[in-house]
């Protein structure tokens, strides 16, 4: 039997999706493939699962800053299983020019998760990055029936500058999810509040100058505080006035994706997994290995960045345990061969090793891969 190439990247962002990152690269091998384009919990994520045999449910919910758009998550009838991605709802790239970071809400992806819960899910798969907003997941526990109530019994408005007059969280209208097992997909380990916090390090990413980011800290330091005194949580505490991260505001990914992290915590009691190992598992990498020759990754940038848990790494990890060598494909590499190697890919061909413009590149991204491909495929499938 001859062995097969499992080709498995992650999208070149602004260029191609990571299936038509796959489809490039296996017209350009001329060899027998299998592609599975493969995400990170981040961007394409949704794509990357209705291209491993999910089907895709759009619905209409509200944006980042409320207006009202066409989103999807990814379904799969065996095990009742949907993929969310916040970035489809609640993302960077759905904000309009000038927008602004204190009223951004995660409402729409609550109201994806309640049309899979709806639907009859088991398993949701949130997949958290690329988030627009730093509001603690609070819309998204309002999609879910959650009341977020000032001190007159008013719900307050959305985004994180709300939060600072957050008396009391009603969650008697929440939805039933006390059947379905949600799983948070993420390699973000930062705490829900402090210097590390989703305020601190990610608000200025959108948009929050320094007096935005105090005004948000402050709104997630109370809907930590308020849901330790109302519902038993260990959330924040103030002592001396200097609020400290416990218990689930503290943990590991409660500030991912704008605080959105502690609400799937909090509310839905996930389990936080890595992002790009849980889903591998979840496309079925693990049974497609067994039958590769070589495993061919990739993204647009490999780069720092990408040793801390990205796609292609953890491909070459997954590929590793089964004893399947891995080479990558990219727009651009910063990294040497040794910290390719450390990281268990044996090789690595850039778009610009052909075309030294970036615009070009990102303008010929395809055309430029299926060469690249040709390239990489004389050297490590000869014979073929």
């Amino acid at each position: 039997m001859v062995q097969q190439v499992l080709v498995a990247p992650d999208k070149f962002k602004g260029s191609l999706t990571a299936a038509e990152v796959a489809a490039r690269v296996s017209a350009g091998l001329g060899v027998p493939t299998v592609e599975l384009p493969v995400a990170d919990g981040g961007d394409g994520t949704v794509d990357a699962a209705v291209a491993g045999g999910f089907s895709r449910v759009t619905i209409e919910v509200t944006g980042p800053t409320g207006e009202r758009i066409s989103a999807s998550y990814a379904w799969q009838d065996a095990g009742a299983t949907a993929v969310v991605e916040l970035a489809e709802a609640s993302g960077l790239r759905r904000l309009p020019a000038g927008h602004e970071p204190l009223t951004a809400t995660s409402h729409g992806t609550g109201e994806l998760i309640a049309d899979a819960v709806r639907r009859g899910a088991k398993r949701v798969v949130l997949g958290l990055g690329g988030s627009a907003c730093t509001d603690g997941g609070a819309g998204m526990a309002q999609a879910l029936g959650a009341r977020l109530l000032d001190a007159d019994g008013d719900d307050l408005p959305r985004g994180g500058a709300a939060l600072k007059g957050l008396a009391r969280i009603d969650l008697s209208g929440f939805v039933d999810v006390s059947g379905v097992e949600f799983v948070v997909a993420s390699d973000v380990d930062n705490p829900l509040l402090g210097p590390h916090g989703a305020a601190a390090v990610y608000g200025p990413q959108k948009g929050a100058t320094p007096d935005d980011v105090r005004t948000l800290e402050a709104g997630l330091t109370r809907l930590a505080a308020v849901a330790t005194a109302t519902h038993g949580l260990m959330g924040a505490v103030e002592h001396d006035d200097t609020p400290r991260a416990m218990g689930v505001a503290g943990a590991p990914g409660a500030g991912a994706a704008g605080g959105v992290g502690f609400a799937a915590l909090a509310f839905l009691h996930a389990e936080l997994r890595p992002g790009i190992g849980y889903l591998l598992d979840l496309l079925g990498f693990g049974e497609l290995v067994k039958d590769a020759r070589l495993v061919i990754t990739g993204e647009g940038s490999l780069d720092e960045q990408s040793l801390r848990g990205k796609a292609p790494v953890g491909v070459a990890r997954a590929a590793a345990e089964a004893g399947v060598p891995v080479v990558a494909v990219c727009g651009r590499r910063t990294l040497t061969d040794e910290e390719l190697r450390a990281a268990g890919i044996e090789a690595a061909y850039a778009l610009t090793d052909l075309e030294p413009d970036p615009e070009r590149c990102m303008a010929e991204a395809g055309p430029l891969l299926e060469r690249l491909a040709a390239r990489l495929a004389a050297v490590h499938l000869q014979g073929d």
